[in-house]
């Protein structure tokens, strides 16, 4: 099962400005992938299935996101400036959810702002780009699409064999057996 015989990586593209939006989404798909692109963070959790704290109003603030995610998402890419949710915000929610986190997260902004930069970075952005975005930045996605991937496949050939970690590294009974009666 080839990654290239596959359906197209799909990509979740979040910005508030409609010709940035109409940008990147015309150099994802110029690039082969299926784009779905939102206008704010809100409408990219709500796709993503993840339920915001201040929506849950029988439930204490502190409750984590939880996801029911609806749709195959392989990569997001955000605007850091957004009203209402930034980038990095959306990025925070993702990273902490626990069926999300493994998404690799792009941040675009506009700023050329170096403590913004590797702030995202160091919470777990896989990428920075500055807009205009170009093609030669989209091309930099595909890597961390394919170790997605490969990821992904992995975790589902364990789950599919039912192998749990201590019969994956559980040693050969017989070797203490053997060594006791060489030196017995």
């Amino acid at each position: 099962m080839g990654i290239a015989a596959e359906a197209p990586f799909h990509v979740l593209a979040v910005d508030d400005s409609l010709i940035d939006r109409m940008l990147i989404e015309r150099l994802l798909k110029t690039s082969s992938f299926h784009v779905t692109a939102v206008d704010s963070g809100s409408k990219a959790l709500k796709l993503l299935g993840l339920v915001e704290d201040e929506q849950i109003n029988e439930e204490p603030p502190s409750i984590a996101l939880e996801a029911h995610q609806d749709v195959e998402v392989n990569l997001i890419i955000t605007d850091y400036c957004m009203p209402e949710m930034t980038g990095y915000d959306l990025l925070r929610k993702i990273k902490e959810s626990r069926s999300l986190k493994d998404i690799p997260v792009v941040i675009m902004s506009s700023e050329n702002v170096p403590s913004r930069i590797n702030r995202c970075l160091e919470d777990g952005a896989d990428e920075f780009f500055l807009k205009p975005v170009q093609l030669s930045d989209v091309n930099k996605l595909r890597p961390h699409l394919l170790k997605s991937k490969v990821k992904d496949e992995e975790d589902q050939q364990i789950h599919d064999k039912g192998i749990n970690e201590t019969e994956v590294i559980a040693p050969d009974k017989t070797i203490p057996k053997n060594i006791v009666t060489k030196n017995g």
